[in-house]
């Protein structure tokens, strides 16, 4: 009776001494979990933080970027900034991650924020613009001309600051189950499709419906949509593409590239020191790299082993690319003209682009070499 006592007691005296820690580390009003930092001497302070994903770790160059920043901050830190991945869905719904950001439900989230076009139109210039800039000209616009205070300009309404933190080339311009031989084949199309792209080609009479990576499969495979765009090859076909709709276009008129962000609450990023900042922002630039790297290399092998797997790769028809474009314009210049901010950040763009094509055009080789 005595040892059970003992025992008891000891286990009392153990809960006790833990409450007392934390309410050490955490006492009443601080902040939550998700944002908690706890003192670790002269080192700073301790970050762990639960990101949701809007990709699925699972998919190449798309999920698994985050988890190469995740270990890499946790490499730079010596263990001290830790990110909790959580896979779409798992805490917060993978098109609702800014507002989880924004309502401090989470610190940060991992997304394309172009999902945000429905509720911060301007989100998709920073996300992907059709027959806009490819990858080196989207971060010389970024990081030198003026593109990362534009977005952080247009997340401060959000209350969240913007990283940008991976970085992909082109997509394809879609899986489809029939051949698109003429601007007539998109009328009735229905599409799963993303962006400002969605925008362009609901103009040109097909339906478009949007729809998370995770159920586009069955979708096609079911026959509710036709067609969809989502992604590079190598993740399109890890989600089984392929066995459901045997034509992929190019070239990807409508993401030339696709910028991934690590989005911040801010009042969590404003409380941490600038070391911390500089840190966070620099293992995320070390992100966009082994993105662009790891994407670029894998791609070419996809699409060679494409006639074994009875899928076709076509080219859309000239004149169907130059009405894309088109039409692509008008869109661009009807938003701007209903949204100020988008407005700004697309004048941004084209001036950019402008300048930039003095030397694009003369430096690099034509396509053909």
């Amino acid at each position: 009776m005595l040892s059970l006592r003992a025992a008891a007691v000891a286990v009392v005296i153990a809960f006790l001494a833990g409450l007392v820690a934390t309410l050490a580390i955490r006492p009443p009003g601080a902040a939550p979990a998700h944002a908690r930092a706890t003192a670790t001497g002269e080192h700073g302070m301790a970050i762990g933080w639960r990101v949701p994903l809007s990709f699925q770790t699972t998919m190449p160059g798309l999920g698994d970027n985050p988890l190469y920043v995740a270990r890499v901050l946790d490499a730079a830190s010596a263990g001290r900034i830790q990110l909790q991945l959580f896979e779409p869905g798992e805490i917060v719904p993978a098109f609702s991650i800014s507002d989880a950001v924004r309502d401090g439900k989470v610190a940060a989230g991992y997304t394309w924020v172009g999902y945000d076009q429905g509720k911060t139109p301007a989100s998709a210039l920073i996300a992907a613009v059709p027959f806009g800039m490819e990858p080196a000209e989207f971060t010389a616009w970024w990081f030198e001309a003026g593109g990362q205070a534009l977005g952080e300009k247009l997340y401060a309404g959000y209350h969240a600051h913007p990283i940008m933190c991976g970085l992909t080339g082109p997509e394809t311009a879609g899986w489809f189950r029939r051949r698109i031989e003429s601007l007539e084949d998109l009328k009735g199309l229905k599409i799963r499709f993303a962006g400002i792209g969605g925008k362009v080609i609901e103009r040109l009479g097909a339906s478009v419906t949007m729809l998370p990576g995770g159920e586009i499969f069955q979708a096609l495979e079911k026959g509710a949509i036709d067609a969809s765009e989502f992604s590079l090859p190598i993740v399109d076909q890890s989600l089984g593409f392929n066995r459901v709709a045997p034509y992929n276009y190019y070239p990807g008129w409508h993401q030339p590239a696709t910028a991934a962000h690590l989005l911040v609450n801010l009042d969590i990023w404003n409380a941490l020191t600038k070391s911390d900042q500089a840190l966070i922002e620099a293992v995320c630039t070390a992100g966009i790299t082994r993105n662009l790297a790891k994407t670029e290399a894998d791609q070419g092998a996809v699409i060679a082993g494409f006639p074994a797997l009875g899928v076709s790769a076509e080219t859309l028809p000239l004149d169907l690319l130059r009405a894309l474009e088109r039409v692509t314009q008008e869109v661009l210049d009807e938003e701007a003209a209903r949204d100020p901010l988008f407005s700004e950040i697309l004048a941004s763009q084209r001036a950019f682009r402008a300048e930039y094509a003095h030397w694009k055009r003369r430096a690099y080789l034509p396509r053909d070499f």
